[in-house]
């Protein structure tokens, strides 16, 4: 092949022809090992997504695959500029629709968080979280403003409410034991919808050495309900109006159902480092009286919370199926502990707490200080493993623990 400039010109036209909204390709020939080779290099375009005779692809692996209608309209919403929903303005809402009462309980909550006074008016510090804005001299209160402060937010968004459904089984087959919606600002929501979730997860009860009282060992870690509820709230795509946060409690794990995909270039295996928000306004006000974590690390810190209970025995997880983000948090193995007795987990608990003081401990050591067999501690440690909540690193002389 005669890999001259007609070639390249007649190839750069080509893909201008073909492509929609116009590439406009820097095309070189290298001379390598008496071969010509043709480099085609093409900056990334502001407008996604860009098609290829009347289609559009993407990546995956080693191959190209056509991308769906969802995947388009949301690549689209990301290229555009950056005019995020929370603060565009909520037509027909005024002054009017603002929760007085609310509003001063967000003063309260953050000054008791930061420690200073918050002296502005009500308007000015609806200003500065970016609730309300000036457009051409009118006050016009934003979509956030609504959602946060909102008498009636369900008036002007109609799915801004979250639906919880509770299941006898493990699956959705069964006729659900409660179907329950949550209305009201996002303060109220998350609020109402923890209080219930923890009123309807099961606990076993636990003998505390020295004390009568019983602790209580819920399926859950309380503040992993709280935290996925709470982002799930802080982080939906509330631009997509057809859809609610719907959460499913079934007897082994809850389903947390959240509209809209992963924003931006967040995925499930970076969601801890990869920090973007589809709602800053709203992320904000959040993170101002600690509701949320920084970007992050509400994740992160879910993931800790489970891995130190050692009742738990699976991590959570995220899926996105490009409409939606589920993410799933697993019951603890109450069942286990009811089977093999109080005692068992009391001692799991205990070798944790002497590991920790002294990773390099050996078996025979732990069982000496607990007063147990070796096989004894050796079954525990063997499900400690299997959940993941202990492992063993180097060989069984020189080596260590990690919990």
């Amino acid at each position: 092949m005669d890999a001259g400039k007609k070639t390249t010109t007649d190839l750069a036209e080509y893909i201008k022809k073909n492509t929609d909204p116009n590439i406009f390709p820097d095309i070189r020939v290298h001379d390598v090992r008496d071969m010509k080779i043709i480099s085609v290099m093409v900056k990334e375009s502001h407008d996604k997504p860009v098609f290829f005779r009347s289609r559009a692809y993407k990546r995956v692996g080693d191959t190209s695959q056509k991308i769906n209608s969802s995947e388009m309209r949301t690549l689209a919403k990301e290229s555009a500029p950056k005019v995020y929903w929370d603060g565009q303005v909520c037509e027909g809402a005024t002054l009017a629709d603002i929760d007085k009462e609310t509003l001063d309980k967000f003063r309260k909550q953050y000054e008791n968080v930061n420690k200073s006074a918050i002296k502005s008016s009500d308007k000015d510090l609806l200003k500065v979280l970016g609730c309300i804005k000036d457009v051409n001299g009118t006050i016009k209160i934003t979509n956030a403003g609504i959602l946060l402060f909102g008498k009636e937010p369900k008036k002007f968004f109609l799915m801004d409410y979250v639906t919880v459904a509770r299941y006898p089984g493990k699956d959705k087959a069964q006729t659900y034991l409660d179907i329950k919606d949550f209305y009201g600002n996002l303060f109220d929501i998350i609020d109402s919808v923890n209080e219930y979730m923890t009123q309807h997860i099961q606990e076993v009860s636990q003998v505390i050495e020295g004390q009568i009282q019983r602790r209580a060992i819920p399926q859950y870690p309380y503040y992993a309900i709280r935290e996925i509820i709470t982002n799930a709230v802080a982080h939906r795509d509330y631009s997509n109006i057809g859809s609610r946060i719907i959460i499913r409690m079934f007897k082994d794990r809850i389903e947390f159902n959240s509209p809209g995909p992963l924003p931006a270039n967040v995925t499930p295996e970076n969601i801890v480092s990869e920090q973007y928000s589809r709602n800053p306004v709203i992320a904000d006000v959040f993170n101002k009286i600690l509701l949320i974590e920084k970007l992050g690390e509400g994740w992160d810190k879910i993931i800790c919370a489970v891995k130190e209970d050692p009742y738990m025995s699976k991590m959570p997880e995220i899926m996105d199926t490009g409409n939606t983000v589920i993410v799933t948090l697993f019951a603890s193995d109450l069942e286990e502990f009811a089977r093999i007795g109080e005692s068992s987990v009391k001692s799991s608990v205990k070798i944790i707490d002497l590991i920790r003081q002294n990773p390099q401990i050996s078996i025979p050591e732990i069982a000496d200080a607990l007063h147990l067999t070796t096989r004894a501690v050796e079954k525990n440690i063997a499900k400690l493993k299997q959940r993941c909540i202990l492992k063993r690193v180097g060989p069984a002389k020189g080596g260590h623990w990690e919990v």
